[in-house]
């Protein structure tokens, strides 16, 4: 029986969790995940779980933030003041609003805080900073 290996397809199922417990996203009840190992669909850390797996196998892992997102980086922390919003449109915070940067790479801002006519937007990842838990199970090399 063969193992999963770099430049695979492969399906697989995976519950994945933060430190404390909290579920933040599952296959169960869904198709399998497909994707190429090596291909950068998926983050660093899940890809190298996989890689030795073999069809049936089931494993835990836990992906420090490193392997990950990233570290939760404060200068992608922004306050920007209401006026700044078109009119009419009045954010909450956990709000998202996606916008470009300079070079036009699109961006995702959360609203982290709001006091009076002061925003604060974050953009970083929302699980920038987490370390991730990952049960896998191997479906299927394509």
């Amino acid at each position: 029986m063969s193992a999963a290996a770099q430049g695979n397809k492969v399906k697989v199922h995976y519950t994945g969790t933060f430190d404390d417990g909290e579920t933040f996203d599952s296959s169960n009840d869904q198709d399998p995940l497909e994707f190429e190992v090596g291909g950068g669909q998926v983050i660093p850390g899940f890809e190298q779980a996989v890689i030795g797996m073999k069809v049936g196998e089931s494993k835990k892992v836990r992906i420090p933030e490193e392997e990950a997102y990233g570290p939760h980086n404060p200068d992608m922390v922004v306050e920007t003041d209401a006026s700044q919003f078109e009119e009419g449109l009045n954010p909450e915070v956990g709000q998202q609003f996606q916008t470009e940067m300079d070079d036009g790479q699109p961006v995702l801002l959360t609203v982290v805080e709001i006091e009076g006519d002061k925003i604060v937007l974050d953009a970083n990842h929302p699980m920038a900073g987490k370390n991730l838990n990952f049960e896998i199970e191997l479906v299927e090399i394509l």
